[in-house]
């Protein structure tokens, strides 16, 4: 027995039981190295006249033998010799492919003349050639199944087949062998089963095609595996009873080979890509737009994006998991890389290939996620701009397309303290109370009257509701628009941006400043005059004795009474101060902690020119503060009704109306 050519047994203990994190994917290092076989032979045929291959007869076969326990993984490439199989398999971490990849890309850099005068196709051949191993360790993969693995193999143009064996832990034998053709059969007799972990399902058809279509669906050449079907049995006219079905194997190819991805948008129709997409990402519904990348330069990679129609029902769950599938060379590396995307897109599906990615030695992970960050920057603005489109083209399809997923947009403002805001700004959709549609916040900017400075909304549960709201009719009536916000996550969104956009302040072009976000029941919304200022302070001032009297009765729900600058119809309306508003603790309520909810400083506002002000009055001056009193808690709890909160005790609110309509 040959011993393993590495300074210790412990490397090799490494490659197996270390490197790799899932056992499952032994069958894709397999085939990647048949594949990379493969490629070498039909490399050969284009530099070296003496070596005739039809590209068509290349392929890799997968079989297994449940009674023996075995995996075979046979491709018909270039094979090795003797002394080929002793260095690439008995030195552990000695790349072969690498070698090859880098001889290779010399001669295509130099233009190297063909072997023989060989007539080269030209350097188109020479470069599609797409060499998959770099490490040397990928083989070793096996033994994480396999007790053993016997390796046969036969170099083309050799007459000789030689047979490598081992069990993986201290060497290996070579002996001669036979095989009809060149190529190599790696057979791996899998591990016995114990109590924690079964093995007997690589030696399935099922779990084969399996780990074939995950894994290696997309590597270039066909993967063929004997496989059953049924047919149903002809039978006599005159037969009677249920029809017969028999079963019968043939050889079939399983994976597809060609990556949808990799193919230009033009050669590929609308209906293909939503097959794929439908197949590939689980969903019933066509996806409503599709992306298709291919860059090249610096960093090479193909990407094909979705958007889904429907949001998945998880999306705004813990357990969802954003990601797109990541390959390389055609071999998926992650099935959900979540670098790939920011938070704000991860309804997005789709794959990312790319053979410049550096790749840690077991192919799972990334030595540098520079390069992923570089794609995923590029795949961003991709992003962006095709929403920024499908917005402009397809309005309809949009707003069906918000209302699934404009929750994650705004989620990802929120979430990033609005420095996302420039990314997301112009793709949210708000309800207009004075257009009644759904609109974006420059077409609000649009329709502003001139000089304005300021962007409105109010926050609450029900859009019926909101366009009712005394604060929301005021704003209307000056000539504003409201924007009416509905979803939990509107008003931390709209605080988190902040500002939008910019204006000309006095018609100054070179004085620009942003336009503020207000919510229409802060405290100043800039709407109204310093005269009309000047009256409720002098109307607040004259009443003060009254509102210490309604602000003692409202025992601390209210820390002021004031007469209100922007209220026209209703007696009154509840508003906040400090930056934290009614509807905003109201959903805090709602969520987990809400224990520690942030102070709450709200006024009660009263209209001076209402009729009820005047009653108010009438009781102060005739010393029935009892009725201020009752009074004072009927207006509130109206005021918060209309805001879509129940009172604090609705019984008592039920009494005193009972007793007032006495």
């Amino acid at each position: 027995m040959r011993k393993f050519k590495t300074e210790s047994k412990k490397l090799l203990d490494l490659m197996i039981n270390s490197i790799y994190t899932n056992r499952e994917i032994f069958l894709r290092e397999l085939i990647s190295n048949a594949s990379d076989a493969v490629d070498k032979l039909y490399f050969r045929s284009l530099t070296d006249s003496s070596v005739a291959v039809n590209r068509g007869d290349l392929a890799i076969t997968v079989g297994f033998d449940k009674e023996a326990r075995t995996v075979t993984v046979s491709d018909n490439g270039i094979g090795m010799t003797k002394d080929e199989l002793d260095k690439n398999l008995g030195t552990i971490a000695h790349s072969d492919s690498y070698e090859f990849k880098a001889e290779r890309a010399q001669q295509v850099v130099e233009g190297d003349a063909p072997e023989d005068g060989a007539d080269v196709k030209g350097l188109d051949d020479l470069t599609d050639v797409d060499i998959i191993g770099q490490f040397g360790v990928g083989f070793y993969a096996a033994f994480m199944v396999g007790k053993k693995v016997r390796v046969v193999s036969r170099a083309v143009g050799s007459d000789e087949a030689w047979a490598w064996e081992s069990n993986g832990v201290d060497g290996y034998d070579i002996k001669p062998a036979e095989r009809d053709e060149h190529g190599t059969d790696v057979i791996v007799y899998l591990k016995d089963n114990t109590d924690e972990e079964s093995f007997d399902t690589f030696a399935t058809e099922q779990g084969l095609t399996s780990l074939i279509k995950r894994y290696s669906n997309y590597v270039r050449y066909p993967i063929q595996m004997e496989v059953t079907r049924s047919r149903k049995v002809e039978q006599e006219e005159s037969a009677e009873g249920q029809p017969q079905w028999e079963t019968y194997t043939e050889i079939a190819t399983i994976n597809s080979m060609i990556p949808i991805w990799k193919r230009r948008k033009s050669e590929v129709s609308q209906e293909e890509y939503n097959e794929f997409y439908k197949t590939d990402f689980h969903d019933f519904e066509d996806p409503a737009r599709t992306i298709s990348v291919h860059a090249e330069g610096s960093l090479n990679y193909d990407a094909l994006l979705f958007m889904p129609g429907r949001a998945p029902w998880d999306l705004y769950s813990k357990d969802f998991k954003k990601g797109l599938a990541l390959y390389s060379s055609n071999v998926l590396i992650m099935e959900k890389c979540e670098e790939l995307l920011p938070d704000y897109f991860s309804f997005v599906r789709g794959v990312v290939d790319s053979s410049d990615l550096t790749l840690n030695i077991s192919r799972e992970t990334l030595q540098h996620n520079g390069q992923l960050r570089a794609i995923a920057r590029r795949l961003e603005k991709k992003i962006k701009s095709d929403l920024a489109s499908f917005r402009d083209d397809d309005r309809e399809g949009y707003e069906k397309f918000f209302e699934q997923f404009g929750r994650t947009l705004k989620f990802g403002i929120y979430q990033s303290y609005g420095m996302a805001k420039d990314v997301l700004g112009d793709l949210l959709l708000f309800y207009s109370a004075k257009q009644k549609k759904l609109i974006t916040l420059d077409e609000y900017l649009a329709d502003a009257p001139a000089g304005a400075d300021s962007i409105f909304y109010a926050a609450g549960d029900s859009l019926e509701r909101l366009a009712q709201m005394p604060l929301v009719t005021t704003v209307l009536a000056k000539g504003y628009d409201v924007l009416l916000c509905d979803q939990d996550v509107d008003e931390f969104c709209m605080m988190a941006m902040g500002t939008y956009g910019e204006h000309a302040v006095d018609g100054d072009e070179d004085n620009q400043q942003p336009y503020f976000i207000k919510n229409v029941g802060a405290e100043d919304l800039g709407l109204t005059t310093d005269e009309e200022k000047k009256q409720a302070e002098e109307a607040t001032e004259s009443n003060a004795a009254l509102f210490d009297v309604m602000r003692e009765a409202l025992d601390g729900r209210a820390e002021r009474v004031v007469v209100s600058t922007r209220l026209t119809d209703a007696p009154a309306v509840i508003t906040s101060e400090g930056g934290v508003s009614l509807q905003m603790v109201q959903v805090l309520k709602s969520q987990p902690g809400s224990e520690q909810l942030p102070d709450l400083h709200l006024v009660l506002e009263l209209n001076d020119k209402h009729p009820v002000f005047a009653t108010l009055q009438a009781a102060h001056e005739a010393g029935d503060d009892d009725k201020v009193r009752t009074y004072a808690g009927i207006l509130f709890d109206q005021a918060m009704l209309v805001e879509g909160i129940l009172p604090d005790n609705p019984l008592a609110f039920a009494q005193a109306v009972a007793d007032l309509m006495k």
